[in-house]
């Protein structure tokens, strides 16, 4: 499964998750049999190429129209906001699908 993650920086460690429009940075995140693979950050979200699985984003009034037409899953990350609690509670499924 491979994550798109809206990110302040482009820190593994001391970055954020923030808002689709106020992104500095997009991490991927990899994530095979319940641990990440590989994390990668991009300026701009259309530099990344292959497919992506799901877009994280904090609330449910994101625009997140542009993922939906690229057949993305899109997940919301309420309270969470480091890479590590959002993969965390990717795996214990308590992100929760954008209910349109």
């Amino acid at each position: 499964m491979k994550l798109l993650l809206p990110m302040d920086g482009d820190d593994t460690q001391e970055s954020e998750l923030t808002g689709v429009l106020s992104a500095k940075f997009w991490a991927t995140v990899e994530v095979e049999e319940g641990r990440v693979v590989e994390i990668n950050f991009y300026t701009d979200h259309s530099e990344i190429e292959g497919w992506l699985d799901a877009v994280i984003v904090t609330n449910n009034y994101e625009p997140i129209m542009e993922f939906i037409d690229n057949q993305m899953m899109v997940l919301v990350a309420h309270t969470q906001r480091t890479i590590d609690d959002i993969v965390e509670a990717y795996l214990f499924r308590e992100l929760h699908d954008l209910a349109l």
